[in-house]
């Protein structure tokens, strides 16, 4: 990266140019989505970063994610809109059909402006974490293969001890490491006290394109026991991202033992009907299988001292939302400028960014619930389904999309603003 230390500050050398660093040296646990983006921010605000990954290196592929509403805002203001567009899915609707596959309802990437069911900007997970990382790997230092071991604050900083045995000191330290992050257990406790559960599992995985998609998505539902199957196409005609749904009753496996998923996938997925059959044989082949329950990461507080969360690792609103990625994307947006809003603060700018990102997220996280409960297999205990006709559910949608007034921070630095990049 070319850092250079001496008494006049801080260099670092950010694509080709060098420009002074006159923030803190902050290090972000996460290259996924949520990291790089801050990466982004937190360098033009004149930070020095690192971001380290326990993965070798990027992921591929994984989910198809959104960006609807503000989140597109920030993207635009990010720079990346032209880069993030090419490498969409460009998907052009969504059909649920029966089990002979029957069209039974059609939802069009237009509907409701492009924030609706199939957004405007979609793109699979893997796809923009390589946008965002080759946006920032000329600024950032990347460290793969290792993660935080320890950590100790005090009043003026964070020191860190790496797996693989380095020590640093940090002014800040962002965990930005996902659902299960291995920073917020370190910082504020078992990772038992902040999930809630949403009663369902989510699996998918890729799989060669048999099945003549071309820009629709196919879901199959079978009705009474919460199964579903998904098929949808990605930028890789050859290719086809394959998804499952199934009720989490029993659910006890943990979510780094592939095997157990796997087998546990096929058990569950046993008689579904639809395509579902073809699908699963593909299950030992697939280069990027994934597996995990769907859960929520409810917080009271998303920092403590000079650590702090971002995206999943601080407020998952779940996969049943549809906004887990914008939310990232917003939040690394607000927290790098109210850090560097507040002189790099920690405590007023973590203050600041949870007050300004605390009501669209509960926003995120009942429409994630309202999702899971739809899905709910029927039964004496289960609650009444949600009614997303009504004027209620328009409104929180729009509390979810765009419930956030996006400062421009103006005062605080930014290194594009004044290369007029």
């Amino acid at each position: 990266m070319g850092v250079n230390d001496s008494e006049q500050g801080r260099t670092v050398r950010t694509g080709g140019q060098t420009t002074r660093a006159s923030g803190p040296r902050v290090l972000v646990a996460g290259a996924s989505i949520a990291g790089p983006a801050l990466a982004h921010w937190l360098r033009r605000r004149g930070a020095e970063v690192t971001v380290v990954e326990r993965a070798p290196e990027l992921r591929p592929g994984g989910q198809a994610v959104d960006a609807r509403g503000v989140a597109r805002e920030v993207i635009g203001r990010m720079g990346l809109d032209a880069a993030v567009r090419a490498a969409c899915t460009d998907t052009a609707g969504a059909y649920t059909v029966d089990a002979e596959g029957k069209v039974l309802e059609t939802f069009r990437a237009d509907d409701d402006g492009g924030d609706g069911f199939i957004a405007d900007i979609e793109i699979l997970r893997g796809d923009l974490a390589r946008v965002l990382y080759d946006d920032t790997r000329d600024g950032v230092e990347y460290v793969f293969g290792d993660r935080i071991a320890e950590l100790a604050q005090d009043a003026d900083g964070v020191d860190v001890v790496f797996a693989g045995g380095d020590r640093r000191r940090f002014e800040l330290v962002v965990g930005a490491d996902g659902l299960h992050s291995e920073l917020r257990a370190m910082a504020f406790g078992p990772h038992e006290r902040f999930l809630r559960r949403l009663g369902h599992v989510l699996a998918f995985y890729s799989v060669p394109n048999e099945y003549g998609l071309d820009r629709w998505l196919f879901e199959y539902q079978e009705q009474g026991t919460g199964r579903s199957a998904l098929l949808r196409p990605i930028q890789d005609s050859t290719r086809a991202m394959a998804m499952f749904y199934f009720a989490a009753a029993g659910f006890d496996v943990d979510h780094r033992d592939v095997g157990a998923q796997k087998r546990l996938l096929r058990e569950r997925m046993a008689g579904l009907r639809w395509l579902a059959p073809d699908i699963l044989a593909h299950l030992d082949d697939t280069p990027d299988f994934y597996l995990d329950e769907v859960a929520q990461v409810v917080m009271d507080r998303w920092s403590s001292g000079r650590v702090g969360l971002l995206g999943d690792a601080a407020f998952s609103s779940s996969p049943m939302s549809g906004q887990g990625t914008g939310l990232a994307l917003v939040g690394a947006y607000v927290l790098a400028g109210e850090l560097a809003g507040a002189g790099w603060d920690p405590d007023t700018g973590f203050a600041r960014y949870e007050a300004r990102m605390r009501s669209i997220v509960e926003a995120n996280q009942e429409i994630g619930r309202l999702n899971a409960r739809s899905r709910e297999v029927p039964g004496p205990d289960a609650g009444p389904r949600p009614d997303f006709a009504g004027e209620w559910f328009t409104e929180l949608v729009g509390r979810a999309i765009n419930g956030i007034e996006l400062p421009d921070y103006a005062d605080a630095p930014d290194s594009a603003r004044q290369t007029g990049v």
